[in-house]
């Protein structure tokens, strides 16, 4: 099965990339929600979070932080930032690759937004009895 992730990484598909690490590769979303909006994705193909080894996960988190650091460095200067990562269909996942977004917010209704519902929660205290049993 095909995945554009991995043809950017195998650069069969071009991309914008601003960074790239042993493991991870950072690069301008295509279908941005505010300027500077980039995606970081790990070299190699893990569907999820789960999935991905630590040391991916690490240099994945590590660019990150140099890609924020590189948009707030810039002309662009955000007023903050979102970070977002989606696991599986029902949470908005798309590309079924592991994958950061980091989203600069420029006002406080404006790119990245989210209304918080508390469908299906049940008592705090259930859900950690729940949790730690063994």
């Amino acid at each position: 099965m095909s995945c554009i992730f991995c043809d950017i990484v195998s650069k069969k598909i071009p991309a914008y990339v601003i960074a790239e690490n042993d493991n991870a590769l950072a690069f301008l979303d295509i279908n941005p929600i505010s300027d500077g909006h980039t995606v970081i994705i790990s070299k190699k193909h893990y569907a999820n979070l789960r999935e991905c080894p630590e040391e991916v996960l690490s240099d994945m988190i590590k660019l990150t932080k140099i890609v924020t650091n590189k948009i707030d460095d810039s002309k662009l200067k955000p007023w903050g930032f979102n970070y977002l990562s989606n696991d599986q269909k029902i949470a908005g996942q798309e590309i079924m690759h592991i994958h950061f977004h980091v989203i600069p917010k420029y006002g406080k209704n404006e790119g990245f937004t989210f209304k918080i519902g508390t469908h299906y929660v049940d008592e705090v205290k259930k859900i950690y009895t729940i949790l730690n049993k063994k």
